[in-house]
């Protein structure tokens, strides 16, 4: 279509005006419209209002961002790659203080951030060599998540949270097994059954009960390191591994280790300990346990793993650690550009009223 004094004004489908129709119109050079959107404060205001004028007969909304990165070589984009569904960044507390954490960096050095869903389907690693941005963090995944050599293939700064740790990229997270020897010790002090509710072994999420196994072939190395730490709890205990009963859940969700926990407490010889990998699990038992009718903790030990709300809300013994921080410290390193860093995070045991030590 056209304007009332002839120039054109794009519609969809269209083609985009250029810059150089635009400065043709203003009756100015390229380098004067260029520098109209890139550097303002060296164009005169009679110049700039031309500029802007012919832009608005044009329908030039400005210069094109994708060919602007490609000039520049940078997005001013952080991807983070999340082995989870979309929704799963909203729902659970824990990833949201992780992501609370880049994008506070983010937004520190005037970087947008983009979230990359993994869902397990065959799109997922076009999905990372195709997005555009400066570096990753990746959430904790599975050893043989095929997105780990996405992001390796395309050679920019990235970072695994939790892990695996994957040669070339940087580390941040917590010492899982030894943390969970600690909370596990609480757990299990003065028990007789002691058992383990668990996050996933594989990227399958299959539900399973049954007694401790070998942990060489669980594919997550988080859910790996918990469960040798738990086990070295249990053998400081006096327990054999395959004496103490381990519950995989398919996710972190409380809903679902309540019904683990209930089909646990309704066994004959029910456990009387449950060290579980999150404070979300924790609760889920600790709600099975008041259905049941066992007292937490004189019938039933119960930590968790996170030291969120709802842990100071029932009284959880659980391990602490940051999310927040270990998502800032993830964005700084990928954001840096520098040499593959692991990076240590801390960690405490936190008692509270949940175990009998």
């Amino acid at each position: 279509m056209t304007t009332s004094g002839g120039a054109r004004r794009s519609s969809p489908g269209a083609k985009r005006a250029t810059l150089a129709e635009v400065a043709a119109l203003a009756e100015v050079s390229v380098m004067t419209a260029s520098y109209t959107y890139s550097r303002p404060a060296r164009v005169s205001d009679e110049a700039r209002a031309k500029v802007l004028a012919a832009a608005e007969r044009l329908g030039y909304a400005g210069p094109d961002p994708r060919a602007r990165s490609l000039r520049r070589g940078s997005t001013q984009t952080l991807g983070v790659v999340l082995g989870e569904h979309l929704t799963y960044a909203f729902e659970d507390p824990q990833a949201a203080r992780f992501l609370a954490g880049i994008a506070q960096v983010c937004t520190e050095r005037g970087y947008g951030m983009t979230i990359l869903p993994v869902t397990g389907a065959p799109q997922d690693a076009a999905r990372v060599r195709a997005a555009a941005v400066d570096g990753f963090v990746v959430w904790t995944t599975a050893e043989d998540d095929p997105v780990l050599d996405a992001v390796r293939a395309v050679r920019r700064p990235a970072v695994v949270h939790g892990g695996p740790a994957v040669p070339g990229l940087g580390l941040v997270g917590v010492d899982n097994r030894a943390a969970a020897r600690a909370v596990g010790a609480a757990a299990f002090a003065g028990a007789a059954r002691p058992a383990v509710i668990s996050f996933p072994l594989s990227r399958s999420r299959e539900t399973t009960v049954g007694p401790g196994a070998a942990t060489d072939g669980v594919l997550f190395p988080v859910t790996r390191d918990r469960l040798e730490g738990y086990r070295l709890a249990a053998a400081d205990a006096g327990f054999r591994w395959d004496r103490v009963t381990v519950a995989v859940c398919a996710r972190n969700d409380a809903a679902e280790a309540e019904a683990v926990a209930a089909r646990l407490l309704a066994l004959p010889e029910p456990p009387d300990a449950i060290a579980a990998m999150s404070d979300e699990q924790a609760a889920g038992v600790v709600r099975a346990a008041r259905t049941a009718g066992r007292s937490v903790p004189r019938e039933l030990s119960v930590t968790g793993w996170d030291d969120a709300d709802v842990a100071v809300e029932l009284g959880l013994t659980s391990v602490a650690q940051s999310l927040r921080d270990q998502g800032a410290a993830c964005a700084r390193a990928a954001l840096d550009g520098g040499p593959a860093v692991t990076v240590a995070a801390p960690w405490t045991v936190v008692r509270r009223a949940s175990t009998r030590g």
